[in-house]
């Protein structure tokens, strides 16, 4: 009996045996490793990885990520993501098969993430299945459609100006210390509620100032739609040259799901030195101002990104904001140039309004907008047509009326009505305002009713006139927010309104 149950148990054992046999396959992998031959700053030479392709990830031995850039005959220059230390002469080198990827989706929201993903916060770990390569080919001509809804600022002089519509490039450009980031810091602020979601990118700055800008969002409310990506001024040169192409892959992400995202670059001058800074290093021949030969293309195809898709693909937009810094009013540098070249317009701010206490400092002559009109709403078309126009002049009869001349009748009314334009279009940091509101403010300012108006007064009467509209004449502002346009019944409504507070203003 004991025999038999052995037996038994042996040919179990024996069948158990032969079907793990069966089941096993022989497997052949042949894979391609490569050697690091010098590494230093950033940037590793590799051999043996003949089939290595452009923009590829490398992965190096201890697990650390490296980028393709430079496919030379007997070796390959590359970008070290991460603690470059680590790297030496010798270490392994892998391919991976993939394009650089970056996590998104709507677990990014309210964080503060480096380019490649990672939590720069003490928030935790970010966890969302989502990414996206940081280079993708930008949408066809096929595949977009106008830019023809308003993406409102709440910056007044903008958004009667120099509109920006969803889906466009606008370009704010300006000197050190001229208002640039505030520009944005607003426009995040306005879009509570609007369904934007916004990215803000920030190339070589300081780590103190993202963290007042972070904690000034996380007052006004605005971090539960942004999201940060921080490339500071200590971190390499190839992690800052990464930093928007990161921002604008999490911004189509939500584009591509038929959402509205809004992606800021501060600022894309930084970006091209340390694009320089990455290509002298790899050896690659300089050109004008020692910048590469591809450095137009470095922002073309980031910015080309950018656009409001078709019906078909769900009509999602993503609309870029990049800045450019420049040294005393200088537009005709190397970079400068490219980038205009490149966007829908520019917002120019100017270093002597700044420091005539006009704020935002936007020079109206030289600032302009592709989209113009198409980005307003028919209110604000309405009431703003003439405004950039009678700005610009009102700046060249200024000059004129420094040298003492005696003026005419009418030419001092044209000075009296453009220094009530410069007041009306101040505004304070922080403070958007509605569309609505700037719809009524400058609806009094160009038909005259602020003519009769001491400038050091104007600000009183903006806020009171507001006020006044708002407790006293709801309907007004209900009919500006519904229909986004004046008919001859409101337009009589509003001028009887402001007629009336006119009177107990001056009164």
């Amino acid at each position: 009996m004991r025999n038999l149950s052995a037996a038994i148990r042996t040919d179990k054992i024996a069948e158990l045996i032969s079907s793990e046999i069966n089941k096993y396959k022989k497997e052949t992998r042949i894979e391609e490793v490569g050697t690091v031959v010098e590494a230093g700053d950033g940037i590793a030479r590799i051999t043996g990885l003949s089939k290595a392709m452009s923009g590829e990830m490398l992965e190096f031995e201890g697990g650390i990520y490296g980028q393709a850039l430079n496919l030379d005959k007997d070796e390959i220059g590359a970008i070290i993501l991460g603690e470059s230390v680590e790297i030496e002469e010798g270490t392994q080198v892998r391919c991976t098969g993939r394009i650089l990827e970056v996590p998104v989706g709507e677990a990014l929201l309210g964080r503060i993430i480096d380019p490649l993903g990672k939590p720069l916060d003490d928030n935790g770990q970010i966890k969302t299945d989502d990414s996206r390569p940081i280079e993708y080919k930008a949408p066809g001509v096929i595949n977009r459609q106008p830019v023809k809804e308003p993406l409102q600022t709440g910056i007044k002089a903008i958004d009667s100006m120099i509109p920006i519509g969803k889906g466009q490039r606008e370009l704010v450009i300006g000197d050190r210390s001229t208002g640039k980031t505030s520009i944005l810091i607003d426009t995040i602020i306005n879009q509570k509620g609007k369904g934007v979601f916004c990215i803000y990118v920030a190339i070589g700055q300081k780590t103190s100032n993202i963290a007042r800008l972070a904690e000034k969002l996380e007052e006004v409310g605005a971090m539960e739609y942004t999201i940060i990506v921080d490339a500071p001024a200590n971190a390499p040169a190839s992690i800052q040259y990464l930093a928007p192409y990161t921002g604008c892959a999490i911004g189509e992400y939500f584009m591509y799901k038929g959402q509205h995202a809004l992606v800021m670059y501060d600022d894309l001058s930084k970006h091209a030195v340390a694009y320089r800074q990455v290509s002298l290093l790899l050896r690659r021949p300089p050109g004008r101002e020692a910048y590469p030969g591809d450095i137009f293309y470095l922002h073309s195809r980031l910015l080309e990104r950018s656009a409001k898709l078709s019906e078909e693909l769900g009509g999602g937009s993503l609309t870029a904001i990049p800045v450019v810094e420049i040294q005393a009013g200088d537009l005709s540098t190397y970079i400068p140039t490219n980038v205009i070249s490149i966007t829908d317009g520019q917002i120019y701010l100017e270093t002597d309004l700044f420091n005539a206490g006009v704020r935002p400092a936007i020079n109206a002559g030289i600032s302009v907008s592709r989209v113009g009109g198409n980005a307003q709403t028919k209110a604000m078309k309405k009431v703003s047509g003439m405004l950039r126009l009678g700005l610009a002049q009102y700046r060249e009869l200024e000059t004129f009326a420094k040298f003492g001349t005696e003026l005419d009748k009418e030419t001092k009314k044209q000075l009296a009505r453009g220094e009530k334009t410069v007041e009306v279009l101040k505004q304070n940091l922080y403070q958007p305002m509605s569309a609505e509101d700037q719809v009524l403010i400058i609806f009094a300012l160009t038909r005259g009713y602020l003519d009769d108006i001491e400038v050091k007064t104007v600000k009183n009467f903006e806020r009171e006139l507001i006020s006044y509209i708002h407790n006293l004449k709801k309907e007004i502002v209900r009919e500006l927010s519904s229909s986004k346009d004046i008919s001859e019944e409101l337009e009589k409504l509003i001028s009887e309104a402001i007629e009336n507070f006119k009177k107990s203003f001056i009164s």
